[in-house]
């Protein structure tokens, strides 16, 4: 059978992901119904957080497999940053009702039940089994292709898991012990993870926006490239900015104007490959400026 394609297994893990995020949100939300645990409607809301961010990933997937159209020259993916700030928005929204419910519940005077926790528990478990085997799967492909959307979902997918082993513990508490304070604690703990979560997404996506300069390592590491390429006696004007998942690189390079034209071009063309080679997200463009070489001293006066 011939092997995928990385486009092909890009598209395999964000599927995946989508599944995985649709199965969770349905199963957790007839625990929610079943229980009325606040540590299980926490994590209902970060599985719902997880299916935005899926369907965002798999649509900057596909979308990556598009070639520019004469519209939007340099691709779309600035609609990511757009979708991240209204994410963002909703995810606060949710962390704050969950915690004011928790609140509410753990100084109330009388303790609040929590009902069917056997089967609030084997929501979780089956939660925490497809997250750990989607996380697997994620991080073989992410080998096979270094896609960072593939990579960002995976790290998105590890951070989960607290949550749900949280909610997890709370029920086997409120179960077993009849610690139902436990469920009010997780759940101001799982708020406060969904909202500094939040804060970030809304952050980095009003950066890109505001078209921010990419990471400083990222212009370090093209810096070092630009300086110890062959054929490349200096360079200028680095500018970067970032759009959603690309980041958009605009380079001048200095190269012999005495050199072939066909010469200099494949200099240009070359240090481009290493740059986009070494960050896969990057779209670069280079400007080639000739260094002219100083005219020998009988033909000064000629």
């Amino acid at each position: 059978m011939a092997r995928p394609s990385p486009d092909r297994l890009n598209l395999m893990a964000t599927g995946a992901s989508v599944s995985v995020a649709l199965i969770l949100v349905a199963a957790k939300l007839w625990a929610f119904g079943t229980t009325g645990s606040v540590s299980v409607a926490a994590s209902l809301a970060d599985s719902g957080l997880d299916l935005m961010v899926s369907l965002g990933g798999l649509a900057a997937v596909r979308y990556a497999q598009r070639p520019p159209d004469d519209d939007h020259a340099f691709g779309h993916s600035s609609a990511e940053d757009l979708a991240a700030l209204g994410q963002s928005a909703f995810i606060l929204v949710s962390a704050g009702a969950i915690a004011a419910v928790a609140l509410g519940r753990l100084f109330a005077d009388t303790e609040t039940p929590i009902a069917n926790a056997g089967g609030g528990i084997a929501v979780m478990i089956l939660s925490v089994a497809l997250t750990a085997a989607l996380v697997a799967f994620q991080t073989w492909i992410a080998r096979e292709t270094g896609n960072r959307v593939v990579l960002a979902d995976r790290l998105h997918y590890l951070g989960d898991l607290v949550p749900n082993l949280g909610a997890l513990a709370a029920l086997a508490a409120a179960a077993q012990f009849g610690l139902y304070a436990l469920d009010s604690v997780i759940a101001l703990g799982a708020a406060a993870m969904l909202a500094i979560g939040a804060l970030r997404i809304g952050v980095g996506a009003w950066n890109a926006l505001m078209d921010r300069a990419a990471p400083t390592h990222m212009i370090r590491g093209i810096e070092t490239l630009a300086e110890d390429w062959p054929g490349i006696d200096g360079f200028h004007d680095l500018k970067t900015r970032t759009a959603g998942s690309r980041v958009f690189v605009n380079l001048h390079v200095e190269i012999r104007g005495d050199l072939p034209l066909t010469e200099a071009h494949d200099i240009g063309a070359a240090l481009r490959r290493a740059i986009v080679e070494r960050y896969p997200n990057a779209d670069v463009i280079i400007h080639k400026d000739p260094v002219r070489t100083k005219k020998a001293p009988d033909d000064a006066g000629a």
